[in-house]
């Protein structure tokens, strides 16, 4: 018993010292459903359950968290100002679930019950927030939890978010590094696996407050995601936002088309899939080591009731676009974020997202990269490679032309080393005897994604 007590007392010594390396709290890119594209602020507990439930029957396929987006603590999501809205707040100024909405927080248990209830699923919990502290909270002069100070003294009234005036930012002091620590204090109590924060990654880029919630994280003893928005974050801020965060977005908000207009050079909302191929190859080696470039969810299915932009509709995206950026996606190994509404899942959706092929490729693949020199007669293509676990090569091809593309090209042209494979198509099954090059048909928007091993003697 004492050499065990010994060993025990060792291993904490050593880990906190830092001569153990820290385990990752998302060693693989995270994979799940968030509510935003199909019900926008609206998501209520039922509604919440029911897709859960359904992301509970693809557990198998790595389908691992469900995430409350935006607005869970209002009471009334759809009104036009702050003050209909009508926030929720605890005694210490932190949002709580809005009752009305989410009746298991009765009695000020939060969203512990619920979080209970998608860990019984196999599934984990994840929450949105904005960044700040509320305004209500600031203007009644809240005490923060476990500290000597009030809200008004954490709050930093000259910064709003742009887009969303609801807090006030954080000062980076003692302060305020009591309310996120009082916030994850809860949010760990509450059994939070993945925490989403938005208006904190670019447009603002807040670092002082991301550098304040990992802290609190850490301090709060529960392994939690931490995942930054919006985007496009910026590449020269990306070896500081991998020391604190598991995801952040490198493009705003991409929704179910293959490009968007825009009115003026500087609006990027929304983005479409087209988009996606411009932002993931600057990020290309930064996907590793429990950090993931993050591309934003997948619009698949049916957005509906209420999505977090237009009106309900059935994804604007071709099946030919949704496996391009799925594939995409997997190649450049991005977290993959589902926006269906689980509940009206579709069997061409439904197979779409449990090819299990496509999905390893994500979650298990490594050298990830974009082949940087095509051919000139390959130009108007992408092409990704990466390599397997298990010595097979990946080859991804894409046409993002608004015309089929007759393609013809050896795999070396291709990002491999020159010689002859075989293997198979992976969106088809299609197997692909040994030969020294590839010829396809791809359709406009469409891709091509291959499992392939090298023939001996090559």
């Amino acid at each position: 018993m004492r050499n065990t007590m010994r060993a025990a007392l060792l291993i904490c010594l050593l880990a906190m010292s830092g001569t153990l390396p820290a385990k990752e709290v998302s060693p693989v890119p995270p994979m799940g459903w968030n509510s935003w594209d199909a019900y926008g602020l609206t998501i209520g507990e039922a509604d919440f359950k029911a897709n859960a439930a359904t992301l509970a029957t693809m557990r198998a396929y790595g389908w691992t968290y469900a995430v409350i987006d935006q607005g869970w603590y209002m009471r009334h999501p759809l009104a036009n100002t702050l003050q209909q809205r009508d926030y929720a707040l605890d005694a210490n100024g932190l949002l709580v679930p809005a009752l009305n909405r989410f009746p298991s927080a009765a009695h000020g248990q939060g969203f512990k019950p619920l979080a209970d209830w998608v860990h019984a699923q196999g599934l984990k919990f994840g929450i949105h927030i904005v960044r700040g502290i509320p305004k209500q909270a600031v203007a009644d002069k809240l005490p923060i939890a476990d500290s000597a100070f009030r809200a008004n003294d954490a709050a930093d009234t000259t910064d709003t978010c742009p887009w969303d005036d609801s807090n006030y930012g954080v000062r980076d002091t003692p302060a305020g590094q009591a309310y996120y620590d009082a916030m994850l204090a809860l949010y760990a109590d509450w059994g939070v696996d993945f925490l989403k924060v938005d208006c904190i990654a670019d447009h603002p880029y807040k670092i002082s407050e991301i550098r304040q919630i990992a802290a609190a994280i850490s301090k709060s003893g529960r392994p939690i995601v931490l995942s930054l928005s919006p985007g496009p974050t910026q590449l020269s801020h990306a070896a500081e936002i991998r020391q604190f965060g598991q995801m952040w977005r490198i493009s705003n908000d991409v929704w179910d088309g293959w490009s968007f207009t825009h009115e003026h050079p500087n609006d990027d909302f929304p983005m479409g899939v087209r988009d996606v191929f411009e932002r993931l190859p600057a990020w290309a080696g930064q996907a590793r080591d429990g950090r993931w470039p993050d591309a934003d969810m997948l619009p698949f299915g049916m957005l509906a009731p209420h999505p977090g932009w237009g009106e309900a509709r059935r994804s604007r995206l071709s099946l030919d676009e949704q496996r391009t950026l799925l594939g995409l996606l997997a190649m450049a190994r991005a977290p993959l974020i589902l926006g269906a509404n689980l509940t009206m899942l579709d069997e061409a959706t439904r197979a779409l997202i449990t090819n299990k092929e496509v999905i390893a490729i994500d979650q298990d693949s490594h050298d990830n990269h974009p082949v940087e020199h095509l051919p000139k007669r390959l130009e108007r293509l992408r092409a990704w490679v990466a390599s397997g676990r298990d010595g097979e090569r990946y080859v991804a091809v894409f046409n993002p032309g608004e015309r089929p593309f007759a393609l013809h090209a050896t795999w070396s042209e291709l990002g491999l080393e020159s010689g002859r494979y075989e293997g198979r198509e992976v969106w088809s099954g299609r197997r692909s005897a040994a030969a020294g090059s590839l010829d396809i048909e791809l359709p406009a928007h469409g891709s091509a994604l291959f499992a392939l091993r090298k023939v001996r003697g090559n």
